[in-house]
C-alpha cells in the first residue's frame, strides 16, 4: 500500500513542545516563531523530516503556519482545513487563524505587540515572504530576525533523516522534449536579458528541465534537488549522488555536472564574486540563497522560474501520456465503483474502500502494463459527515462504514509513467439518499458542466472563470470554501501552478494546460459533495456566426456520475445533453479495457441517458 491510515497527528505533544521553543526566545533574541509547513524546497509535500508544522501542532495538512509569541500560538490554515484543525490541535495551546483573509504578515500589523522581534529560519521563506514580513514588522516598529539555525531541529531528538530516493529517467516519449533542448531555450533567454544564470529551486522544475523523477516525498515523484542553468548552455545539478545509479549518472553526466548539494554555496558565490546577474523567481527561492548571492557582490534578478510556464503548458506527448493515463485510471474507477454498489451497504469501510481502490488501480496497471507508480495524494475517503471535511483523511481511528442512505465521497489520484491522475466521485450508498443532498448534488454538477462546456477569449484567467461554477450554489444561497481547479503535472505533482480556477488567479490560462474541475458543497456535520474531471485548455477554434476564436477544456477523466443522485428537472436542456454525451463517451472509452461480463454491464447502466 502506498498509503498508511495510522494516526499520525500528536495533539497531546503540543503543550511541551511549545514550552520547549519558547524557552528558547531568549538566547535567540527573538519575541515570537514563525513555522510553515514548507521545507527548504518550499513544496506542497515535503518528507518526514521537515513536518516541522505538524511535530509542533499536530496539525498534519498540506497548508498552514504557525506563529507562536510568548503568550499566544496561532495556526493559519485555509478553507479546506478549519474543521480538521479543531480536531487535531490542542485548543488550550493554539488558536485558529485565516491563512487567506489575515495571513501572519497582516495578523502581525493588526495583533502584534510594538517592537517585536519575529525569528524565522531563512530556509523556510522566501524572499516575496520575507519582503511582507518586513513591511508588516515595520509598521509596528519591529524587526526580523534572521535564525542561523532551527530551534525546532533542536528540540525534535527523533527527527527522521533526510531521503534518498532512487532518481529515475523520464524518457523522451514521456517527455516530449529532451533535456538538452529545454536548457538551450532557457539559455537563449538568459543571454536576450544578459543574465549570467538562473536558480532553479522548484523540484518539479529541476524534474522538468532535466527529465528525472525522484522518490523523495510522499506521492509527488521529483528528487529534493536544485539547479543552476547557465546562459552559455552548461548546467549544474545539485543532486545527492546517493540518489543517482549507475544509468542516471551516464544520462545526467551528457548533460550538466552532478555536484552535491553542499556545493551550492561555493558555486553561487563564485557567479556572484563578478557582480553576476542572476535570475531568482521571489516566490520559489529560499531567502537563505538571495541573502547569500546579494553579500557575495551578485545581483539578484526575480523574475518568473523559466520552466514554471513551459511545464504547465503540457506538449502533445505529455496530453496524449495523461490522456492514456485517465483511460486506464477511467476502467480501474469503473471496477471500484462496481465493486462498491454491489457490496452489502454497510459492510465496507472507509480504510476498506481506499484499500481496494488502491489495490484495483495496482490490478488493472499490471493488466495494462502500466505500472501504479503510486497514488498523487492521500485518498480522501469520508462518508456521511466526514464527506463534510474537505479534505478528510481517514485513520484507524476515525475510519467508519459506508451507511445506507448516505453519500460516500471519494477524492482519489494516481501516478503513472505517462500522467498524473485526480478524480472525485460523490456516490449515494443503497437506494434512499434524501432528496436535499440529491438537489445540492445537482447544483454542484451544474457548476462542473458550466467550467467543462465553457468557452472563452484569449487572456481569460482562473479568477474569470471561477464564478460559473458556484452560480447554481450562489442563487441557492450555498458555496464552497475551496478552490474550484489547479493545475496538474505530468507524472509529477498533482497540484501545480501557476493554472488555477479561484477567485485569486490572474494567471492567464493557455492551451496544453491540465486543470481540474471541482465544484462541491459541504454541510458540516452532516454530508459532502465534490465532482471532479481534469481537463485541458484547448486551442482557440473559430465559433460558427462568431466574431472571434475561443478557448475551451477538453476532458480527460471518464467515468460515470452517479444518475441516482441527479434531479434532470434542475438541469437545462444544455446540460442533460452534456451529461448524457459524457455518458456517451465514457462508455465507449472504457468498454473496451474492461472484460468481465458482470463490470462492463454495470458500465452500460451507469452510462444510460437521463430524462426530464
Amino acid at each position: 500500500m502506498f498509503q498508511s491510515f495510522d494516526v499520525t497527528s500528536t495533539p497531546q505533544f503540543g503543550p511541551e513542545r511549545v514550552a520547549g521553543l519558547r524557552a528558547a526566545f531568549a538566547a535567540l533574541g527573538i519575541d515570537a516563531f514563525l513555522v510553515p509547513r514548507a521545507d527548504e524546497f518550499q513544496g506542497e509535500y515535503v518528507p518526514a523530516c521537515s513536518e516541522r508544522l505538524a511535530w509542533l501542532t499536530g496539525f498534519t495538512g498540506s497548508a498552514g503556519v504557525a506563529l507562536v509569541t510568548q503568550s499566544q500560538a496561532v495556526v493559519f490554515v485555509d478553507g479546506r482545513y478549519t474543521t480538521q484543525l479543531v480536531e487535531q490541535v490542542d485548543q488550550t495551546v493554539f488558536t485558529g487563524g485565516d491563512l487567506v483573509n489575515e495571513p501572519p504578515h497582516v495578523w502581525l500589523t493588526n495583533h502584534a505587540p510594538t517592537e517585536l522581534k519575529l525569528g524565522i529560519d531563512p530556509w523556510l521563506h522566501t524572499g516575496a515572504e520575507v519582503r511582507r514580513l518586513e513591511k508588516a514588522l515595520g509598521e509596528i516598529g519591529g524587526s526580523l530576525v534572521f535564525l542561523p539555525h532551527n530551534p525546532l531541529d533542536r528540540l525534535w531528538k527523533d527527527r527522521p533523516a533526510e531521503p534518498l530516493g532512487d532518481v529515475i529517467i523520464q524518457n523522451v516519449a514521456q517527455a516530449g522534449i529532451l533535456a538538452t533542448d529545454k536548457l538551450t531555450v532557457i539559455a537563449q533567454q538568459l543571454e536576450k536579458k544578459n543574465l549570467a544564470a538562473v536558480l532553479v529551486t522548484d523540484p518539479s522544475s529541476v524534474a522538468w528541465i532535466f527529465n528525472i523523477r525522484g522518490n523523495d516525498v510522499p506521492h509527488t515523484p521529483h528528487p529534493l534537488a536544485r539547479a543552476i542553468v547557465y546562459a552559455t548552455g552548461k548546467a549544474d545539478l545539485f543532486l545527492d549522488k546517493r540518489k543517482t545509479r549507475i544509468e542516471a549518472e551516464a544520462y545526467l553526466g551528457q548533460i550538466c555536472a552532478q555536484l552535491e548539494p553542499s556545493e551550492l554555496s561555493a558555486r553561487l558565490s563564485a557567479i556572484s564574486a563578478g557582480g553576476g546577474r542572476i535570475l531568482v523567481d521571489p516566490d520559489l527561492c529560499a531567502y537563505a540563497l538571495t541573502d547569500l548571492i546579494r553579500r557575495e557582490g551578485g545581483e539578484v534578478v526575480e523574475g518568473t522560474d523559466p520552466a514554471k510556464l513551459p511545464r504547465a503548458r503540457k506538449n502533445a506527448a505529455e496530453l496524449n501520456g495523461s490522456a492514456a493515463a485517465h483511460l486506464q485510471d477511467g476502467a480501474a474507477m469503473v471496477e471500484f465503483l462496481y465493486w462498491l454498489e454491489t457490496s452489502k451497504p454497510g459492510t465496507v469501510s472507509e480504510i476498506a474502500a481506499a484499500q481496494k481502490l488502491e489495490a484495483v488501480r495496482a490490478k488493472v496497471g499490471r493488466d495494462m502494463q502500466n505500472p501504479l507508480k503510486d497514488i498523487s495524494f492521500d485518498t480522501i475517503s469520508g462518508a456521511g459527515d466526514h464527506g463534510a471535511i474537505i479534505h478528510y483523511r481517514v485513520t484507524t481511528a476515525t475510519d467508519r462504514p459506508l451507511n445506507p442512505g448516505e453519500l460516500y465521497l471519494v477524492d482519489s489520484g494516481a501516478q503513472y509513467i505517462n500522467g498524473t491522475t485526480d478524480i472525485t466521485r460523490t456516490v449515494g450508498i443503497g437506494s434512499s439518499v434524501p432528496e436535499e443532498q440529491r438537489q445540492f448534488f445537482t447544483l454542484v454538477l451544474k457548476g462542473m458542466i458550466a467550467i467543462s462546456t465553457a468557452r472563452f477569449p484569449k487572456g481569460t484567467r482562473g479568477c474569470d472563470l471561477d464564478p460559473l461554477a458556484r452560480i447554481a450554489l450562489w442563487k441557492s444561497g450555498a458555496d464552497y470554501a475551496h478552490g474550484t481547479g489547479h493545475g496538474v503535472g505530468s507524472y509529477l505533482s498533482v497540484h501545480e501552478g501557476p493554472q488555477r480556477i479561484s477567485r485569486l488567479s490572474t494567471q492567464e490560462l493557455l492551451p496544453g494546460m491540465i486543470l481540474s474541475n471541482e465544484p462541491g458543497y459541504y454541510r458540516p456535520g452532516s454530508f459532502g459533495i465534490r465532482i471532479e474531471n481534469l481537463i485541458y485548455v484547448r486551442d482557440a477554434e473559430e465559433i460558427e456566426g462568431g466574431d472571434m476564436a475561443m478557448l475551451g477544456f477538453e476532458t480527460l477523466t471518464y467515468c460515470p456520475i452517479d444518475r441516482s443522485l441527479v434531479i434532470p428537472e434542475l438541469l437545462t436542456h444544455e446540460e442533460l445533453h452534456w451529461l448524457n454525451d459524457y455518458h456517451a463517451r465514457t462508455r465507449e472509452a472504457l468498454m473496451p479495457l474492461i472484460h468481465d461480463h458482470d463490470i462492463r454491464a454495470w458500465l452500460e447502466n451507469a452510462t444510460l441517458p437521463l430524462s426530464f
